[in-house]
């Protein structure tokens, strides 16, 4: 057999046994890098603790894009118009250039900065839940937003309690707004009673509170970005990594609320979160 004959064969069969190589390592990478590299949420919680939050700058450096991420897909929740470029520039730069589109949808997202500012003050001062903070949060969440049938007509206001009763959700849920206040001061009082050690003891603590904020249901308006904005401010005031909810997981989200509005079982709400704060920090 003629010498080139032989040579291109061996050259043939060495690239493909280096083909098979690449292809080998490759997929050792691909496993390393995308499957064990995402951390399970015993190491998420310890890793978080391990920041030894103690200073607002402390909560600025560990939470700089995530209170983007958060921001954009709480927001965006409720209000398909809200996007991520716009929601970063107005965290980083006070403004959106060229903004086209419903003005609400701007003051939605200022908002949303506003009161992650405020908000960041009183997670260092570990100030616990109460009806005081909440209509605070709703003020920050919803100034600038309420339409002129509910501020005028209705009289409801940012930062107030609803005046009228709203059909909420599957089973036509929600307190009577003369019950609103009450049920709400139970709700904290029973929520700061806890006294929580063990991690998973504050996420089910985190998924009651919110269930039944969102089955109370307070505001006239905005009850989710609200709602969602407690939710993280508890489990950071109880050294527990705050969470997203991701805009594409929502029909999970609001499943999970449904089934606590019809049988008051909270289980599959935690199961979410605890997928959802994975997914956060994994």
């Amino acid at each position: 057999m003629p010498y080139t004959i032989i040579y291109h064969k061996i050259l043939i069969l060495s690239n493909i046994f280096l083909y098979f190589d690449q292809i080998l390592w490759y997929n050792i990478f691909y496993e390393c890098y995308f499957y064990g590299a995402v951390m399970e949420y015993g190491e998420i919680i310890k890793k978080w603790r391990s920041y030894n939050i103690k200073k607002e700058s402390d909560i600025d450096k560990y939470l700089y894009n995530f209170r983007i991420l958060f921001a954009y897909n709480s927001g965006k929740i409720e209000n398909s118009e809200i996007n991520y470029y716009d929601t970063r520039e107005i965290f980083e730069n006070g403004r959106v250039n060229s903004f086209t589109g419903n003005v609400r949808t701007m003051f939605e997202q200022q908002n949303q900065k506003d009161c992650y500012e405020i908000l960041k003050q009183k997670i260092i001062a570990k100030e616990k839940l109460s009806v005081d903070l909440i209509k605070q949060t709703h003020f920050e969440l919803c100034k600038g937003t309420y339409d002129e049938r509910r501020y005028l007509e209705n009289g409801e206001k940012p930062g107030e309690f609803k005046k009228h009763d709203y059909v909420v959700g599957l089973t036509n849920v929600g307190s009577d707004f003369e019950d609103v206040e009450k049920d709400l001061t139970e709700l904290t009082d029973e929520i700061n009673l806890y006294d929580l050690y063990d991690r998973e003891d504050i996420l089910k603590s985190a998924a009651y509170f919110h269930a039944n904020f969102e089955n109370i249901h307070p505001f006239a308006d905005g009850n989710g970005r609200v709602g969602r904005t407690l939710l993280n401010y508890y489990l950071m005031i109880n050294n527990h990594p705050p969470v997203i909810i991701y805009e594409e997981d929502k029909k999970e989200y609001y499943e999970a609320l449904n089934v606590f509005d019809e049988k008051l079982i909270v289980g599959g709400l935690y199961e979410f979160l605890k997928r959802q704060c994975v997914k956060t920090w994994g």
